[in-house]
């Protein structure tokens, strides 16, 4: 692996990738290693208000709105990982292939035209390597029930979550070289060790 790689955390709602992201900023500032951690969408100033629309319950895009806006958001990172790219490890809690897996198998929006935008976009930037956290239904929905406030995204159809799912599991087969699965239906304290 490169000495200064992008690590991207991928995984639908509730999968645990947000709590793992943490962990491993967590660990890098505990060893002084310069690193960056942006959430997508969010990061910058102004990604965040676009996050804050996207994720509103009293939002209602169509999904050719949703997909703009995500990379909108994204669009506002751009500068803040050109000036870091192998200068500070980058940490990414969701990315690329969030947008593939939502978008285009969870929406149904044609493939080349993210791809296209995102080419546009970021140009050669791209991920070094990526944790995949999978969660069953059952565990997805009781830790959404145990959150205090849900958004736009947290209350979709089981059935579209598995859509995403199953994207992402598609994706893995397409790099599993630059892939980890990782199983969050085990207790946390196993997992951590798949990061050590």
């Amino acid at each position: 692996m490169f000495k200064k790689p992008v690590i991207v955390f991928e995984g639908t709602e509730s999968s645990g990738k947000t709590l793992h992201a943490n962990f491993i900023s967590k660990y890098l500032k505990s060893k002084k290693i310069k690193h960056v951690f942006i959430r997508e969408p969010g990061g910058s100033k102004n990604s965040e208000k676009i996050r804050k629309l996207i994720l509103d319950n009293k939002s209602h895009f169509n999904k050719k709105t949703d997909l703009l806006l995500y990379l909108a958001a994204r669009s506002e990172n751009v500068e803040i990982y050109k000036k870091n790219y192998k200068k500070k490890i980058i940490l990414i809690d969701r990315f690329l292939d969030s947008t593939i897996a939502y978008q285009h198998y969870g929406q149904g929006i044609d493939l080349k035209i993210i791809e296209l935008i995102h080419k546009f976009l970021l140009k050669n930037f791209k991920p070094d390597f990526t944790f995949l956290n999978i969660v069953n239904t059952k565990n997805m929905n009781k830790r959404l029930k145990e959150r205090k406030k849900l958004n736009r995204y947290d209350q979709f159809k089981n059935k579209f979550y598995k859509k995403i799912q199953n994207g992402y599991l598609k994706i893995f087969k397409k790099k599993k070289d630059k892939y980890l699965i990782i199983d969050s239906n085990l207790d946390i304290k196993t997992n951590k060790k798949n990061y050590n």
